[in-house]
């Protein structure tokens, strides 16, 4: 667990060294990991448990119960409005990768969005529809290309699944 944590607190010590990102950020989502990490840290020792064990966790427990609220009500305005299945995009954090389109300045730094999309597609679609218009980032032409999606958060295996 001191790993864990440790680990969390580097992440963000690297993210501060980042250029500030509107809305949803390197350096937030560091901090809400090291946060967790931490506090299930101090469970674990107060609890005195070899192993942390959500079911023991009153926070993991209303987490899990807050989730699975949103996603019954998801589910029902989707049968209401008649969609097949529920789009859950607040659900899952996807990092947005670019680099200088051909033909562009090449010595600029490639800037780094994160967003809250169902899949990587939908992530790439949306970062375009934000940035993609003319004079923003992503402009025909020049300025910088979509290279890399990944998804963030949850992450799978880890506590905010």
């Amino acid at each position: 667990m001191a790993a864990q944590v440790r680990l969390a607190q580097e992440r963000v010590g690297s993210a501060r060294m980042l250029p500030a990102e509107p809305h949803l950020s390197e350096l937030f989502i560091a901090e809400l990991r090291c946060l967790q990490w931490e506090r299930i840290a101090c469970l674990i020792e107060k609890e005195r448990m070899a192993v942390y064990t959500p079911s023991r966790d009153r926070r993991a427990v209303r987490y899990e119960q807050q989730r699975l609220q949103r996603l019954v009500a998801d589910v029902a305005a989707a049968e209401r409005s008649g969609i097949a299945a529920p789009e859950i995009s607040r659900h899952r954090v996807y990092r947005i990768g670019s680099r200088p389109a051909t033909g562009s300045r090449q010595d600029m730094r490639a800037p780094t969005f994160h967003l809250m999309a169902a899949s990587p597609d939908e992530a790439a679609e949306r970062a375009w529809t934000i940035h993609g218009r003319d004079g923003g980032l992503y402009q025909r032409g020049g300025g910088y290309r979509i290279t890399s999606v990944e998804q963030i958060l949850p992450e799978p295996g880890e506590l905010f699944d």
